[in-house]
């Protein structure tokens, strides 16, 4: 699952991270949400290129888009059979220029968030599939979903889904739909090492959108406890889903 993230590093960070050949200039952000335009990398002409897209995935033959469900997460899992995404894992697999995300916890009646970020500091290559969609009268808009996985065991703590987060090794192959498959890239689609990142519990004023400034990865009381991992058995629920409706804002 993945409703909400942040974008911190330089435009200059990304593009060396990413190799693509634009020189993009674009803000630091702090609580994107669906349906805004973010960053992604994409592979076209036999090399990396920048795009602006939305977040929130349009299939091809999406015949009235306000009849489609909002589409922000694409499960790993199901990634080749689901007819919404098939096409796209084929030939249009992307990574969003990230640094991070929001996670949220329940506690009681509360649900009290946490930023999940790289332990190496750098950018975080969340692994997704863009789409673009025409309407009836020409026009086209590039839309875009975040591929989502098992949490790993640091962020099952928290819950039980996660972006599909890749190495800098393979990003050139997932981004490559010539010359990976798309069996061969789904096999990319699993939860990172746990390693990989760290957690720390922010403010709920990240809760609304409209709060999109750097107060909002201040950490809390850094003496916080750290959450309980999850019983053996417990059962778990979410309200968020698919195209089925996979992937709604938390």
């Amino acid at each position: 699952m993945c409703g909400r993230f942040i974008i911190t590093s330089t435009p200059d960070v990304f593009r060396d991270t990413f190799g693509y050949a634009q020189t993009p200039n674009f803000p630091a952000r702090y609580n994107v949400a669906p349906t805004q335009p973010v960053p992604v990398v994409v592979h076209e002409a036999g090399a990396p290129r920048f795009r602006l897209v939305r977040w929130g995935f349009l299939p091809s033959w999406t015949k009235d888009p306000k009849d489609f469900p909002l589409v922000i997460n694409a499960r790993a899992e199901t990634l080749l059979e689901k007819p919404t995404f098939k096409a796209a894992m084929k030939r249009r697999r992307c990574v969003f220029l990230a640094d991070g995300f929001y996670e949220w916890r329940r506690e009681g009646r509360v649900k009290a968030p946490w930023l999940i970020r790289m332990a190496s500091g750098g950018p975080m290559p969340m692994a997704g599939l863009w789409e673009t969609y025409a309407d009836p009268s020409g026009g086209e808009i590039d839309t875009a979903a975040i591929v989502t996985t098992d949490a790993n065991g640091t962020l099952s703590a928290i819950h039980h889904r996660m972006p599909v987060i890749l190495s800098l090794e393979d990003v050139p192959r997932w981004l490559d739909g010539a010359g990976t498959s798309d069996v061969e890239a789904r096999a990319l689609a699993r939860p990172c090492p746990d390693a990989w990142i760290d957690m720390v519990p922010v403010s709920p004023r990240v809760n609304k959108v409209a709060n999109d400034d750097a107060q909002n990865i201040v950490p809390l009381d850094a003496e916080a406890p750290a959450p309980e991992e999850p019983r053996a058995g417990r059962g778990r629920t979410t309200r968020n889903t698919d195209e089925d409706g996979q992937g709604r804002l938390l």
